[in-house]
Order: structure tokens, then C-alpha cells, then sequence
């Protein structure tokens, strides 16, 4: 990969199908390959850039103006930027807000993430819609020279997300621990599957000790640390490749320690329950989606981003086939009916689908923490 220069250098973003987008190089040189999904907010690429649930997806920001405030370290939702391709139909050329530490540009060329500027994203969504997300790949500098013919073959050769692990790629290698605000409840277990700065930042406000385990954790690891609760982050990847995960969360459970998990969390609660999931044809990525909670009739505008759900019956009180108890869908997508939260007769464990914390926005549903605050808290109360 190379320095941008200034002017015009071609582009182009290939997906499997061999439907090709011709634009101008953004971001860093290079090929790029991933997964094409749409992410639809109109604000928040920062955090959309670096939330490890988009490891391994080149992302198509349909908002046609992206850039214009630049970048910051505070809005930072993790160490680095995760995406695996950038694409933008008018980038900034000015940053405008007295935050901005550097622009967008000079973080995508930093960390080498290649980038697409000049097409029509909005089309590029219409087809992801109506074919699915897909392979794909970005090719600039050199590799905007190749043959249409071997642009998709490399294209093809890629991985699909179906079937991928990704965790061990985003999660944390140590451990560590975000001290409680305020007074404090007890050490709260957080598996790192992809996990936020400001879901951390939420659990450590509610007055736990935060101890953020890796991927790889065990479930001696877990009850070591004489957990209050567990907390299953989102992540990227399938997660029916996620056993080991599935396995640990059942061990969890088992052992009474109160659950909350988010978005991948929840597909491994769903798993863990005995329920299956399954790809969605082009995912929920963006910051508008309407879900309903089914016990009040409540609507939530909520953020998302996700291509996998859980398969569980709506509308009805399930038995657990793994021996949990019953279990209810407490929380279901307005726009496709698609399982947007699960909750335990029995046992003391939900979790939900979409991203509560909402960075950037919007924040109706960030009572969760309270209300798995409040869960912690009885099942001590019942424990004495």
C-alpha cells in the first residue's frame, strides 16, 4: 500500500456476481477483499469504522457526504479501524468541527484501510438488496490495473462470512478490568467478542468491576473471578462457527450467574438455549431500525449491525431444549419480523440484538443496563 497522491486515480469495487463500480482511490492503495454490507446512518462513520463487528466487511456508507467532521480519539469505539473496505460517494474535502484531530482520509491511509470514493452508493445498496450481501473487493493503485477477469476471480477466492470465526481476531489478548463508578455490585465477567468502548464505559457506570476476558476464556476463568454477572459482547463472523462460545455461555448459565448479551451475545444465548440461527439475505447495519418489545408494545428506534438472527418462534412461550426453561421473544423487528431479543422464563439471562449503547446514536433503548443492573441485584438479594 501507498501514499495517496493528489488528483485522480481509479478505483473500482467488484462484487462476486461481477457487477463492477468504477470510481476514484480513497483511504490507503491496494486490494482490499470482504464482505459488502450497507450501513445506512447518516452520521457516526467513526464509530461505524472502528467497532470490530465489521472485521472482514468492506462497508458501503449509503449517506452520499462522509468525512465532514473528521476524526477525533474520543470517539474511537476500539484500539483500531476494523473494516475491511471503505466505500463513499463524496468524501469531505474540508473538516469542519473543532474536535477533529485529523481528517477521515489520514486515518484510512494510517492504518491501511483501502477505500472507494465516487460512485453511487445508493445503487451499489439496491443491489446488495436485491442479491444479498456478497464477496467482494476494492482495487486501487496497481491492482485497479488488473483484468476484469482476474478482479473476480480474486473476488471469488475469498472467504464467505457464513461459517467464518472472527472473534479471535478482534478480541482482547489479555485481560483487564474497568473499575466501577459509583457504588459499587461486584465483578461483572465480559467475554471480548468484538466488544465497544462505550458498552464498557455503560457496564462500569451501572457499578461493576469490568473484567474484559479474552475470546479463548474458560469457564474456570469465569467463576474465578466470583462473578455478579456475564456479559457476551458483539462481535463479527457466523455465529454457528462459535461453539466454544456456546459451550462456556451453557456453563455460565448452569452455574446461576445472571446474563445479558448483545447482538452476537444474543445469537449465542439463542444457540445456548437450543435455538438455531441463521445469514440474513443483507443484514441491519444503521442507526433507524424499529423494534418493538413485545411485553409492553413499546417501539424503539434502535442501531444495528448484524447479518445472522436467531431462529426462536414469536408470539409464544418456548421450552429451552437444552434444559433452561422457558424462553419468550421479547423484542422483534418492525421492519422484517426478524428476532431482535430473547428472554429466560427461568433462569436470570437476556439479551437483546441491537447495540443498546448506540454510538453514535440513538439511545432509547440504553435502559437495558439498567435493567441487567437491576437483574445483578435481585439474584444477589435471592442468593442471601
Amino acid at each position: 500500500m501507498t501514499q495517496p497522491t493528489r488528483g485522480f486515480e481509479p478505483a473500482v469495487l467488484v462484487l462476486e456476481d461481477g457487477t463492477r463500480y468504477d470510481g476514484a482511490a480513497y483511504g490507503a492503495r491496494g486490494r482490499s477483499l470482504g464482505e459488502a454490507v450497507f450501513a445506512t446512518g447518516m452520521t457516526g462513520y467513526q464509530e461505524t469504522l472502528s467497532d470490530p463487528s465489521y472485521a472482514g466487511q468492506i462497508v458501503v456508507m449509503t449517506a452520499p457526504h462522509i468525512g465532514n467532521t473528521g476524526m477525533n480519539d474520543e470517539d474511537l469505539e476500539s484500539a483500531k479501524l476494523w473494516v475491511a473496505g471503505f466505500v463513499v460517494r463524496d468524501p469531505s474535502r474540508v473538516v469542519s468541527n473543532f474536535r477533529s484531530q485529523r481528517s477521515l482520509e489520514d486515518d484510512l491511509v494510517a492504518q491501511g484501510i483501502i477505500g472507494i470514493s465516487g460512485i453511487d452508493t445508493r445503487a451499489v445498496t439496491r443491489r446488495l438488496r436485491d442479491a444479498g450481501s456478497m464477496r467482494a473487493g476494492v482495487f486501487s493503485g496497481g491492482d485497479a490495473s488488473l483484468s476484469p477477469d482476474e478482479q473476480l476471480r480474486t473476488v471469488q477466492g475469498g472467504a464467505a462470512m457464513a461459517g467464518l470465526n472472527l472473534s479471535g481476531q478482534v478480541s482482547t489478548i489479555e485481560k483487564y478490568v474497568i473499575p466501577a463508578e459509583g457504588d459499587r455490585i461486584g465483578n461483572l465477567a465480559v467475554l471480548d467478542l468484538g466488544v465497544k468502548t462505550s458498552t464498557l464505559n455503560y457496564l462500569a457506570a451501572r457499578g461493576f468491576d469490568v473484567h474484559v476476558l479474552p475470546q479463548s476464556a474458560t469457564l474456570d476463568d469465569v467463576l474465578a473471578l466470583d462473578p455478579v454477572g456475564a456479559f457476551y459482547s458483539n462481535g463479527p463472523g457466523d455465529p454457528g462457527a462459535s461453539d466454544q462460545h456456546v459451550e462456556l455461555l451453557q456453563g455460565i448459565l448452569r452455574a446461576d450467574v445472571p446474563f445479558f448479551g448483545i447482538c452476537f451475545g444474543n445469537q449465542l444465548l439463542g444457540r445456548a438455549l437450543g435455538f438455531g440461527t441463521y445469514k440474513l439475505g443483507f443484514g441491519h447495519r444503521g442507526i433507524n431500525q424499529p423494534v418493538v418489545d413485545t411485553s409492553t408494545g413499546r417501539v424503539e428506534v434502535t442501531s444495528h449491525n448484524h447479518g445472522f438472527a436467531v431462529d426462536a418462534p414469536i408470539g409464544v412461550i418456548s421450552e429451552s431444549s437444552t434444559g433452561f426453561g422457558r424462553v419468550e421473544v421479547s423484542h422483534v423487528n418492525l421492519n422484517d419480523n426478524v428476532v431482535e431479543g430473547l428472554n429466560a422464563l427461568d433462569i436470570p439471562a437476556f439479551s437483546v440484538q441491537y447495540h443498546p449503547e448506540a454510538a453514535a446514536g440513538p439511545h432509547d433503548s440504553n435502559y437495558l443496563f439498567d435493567r441487567f443492573r437491576d437483574l445483578v441485584v435481585a439474584n444477589l438479594k435471592d442468593k442471601n
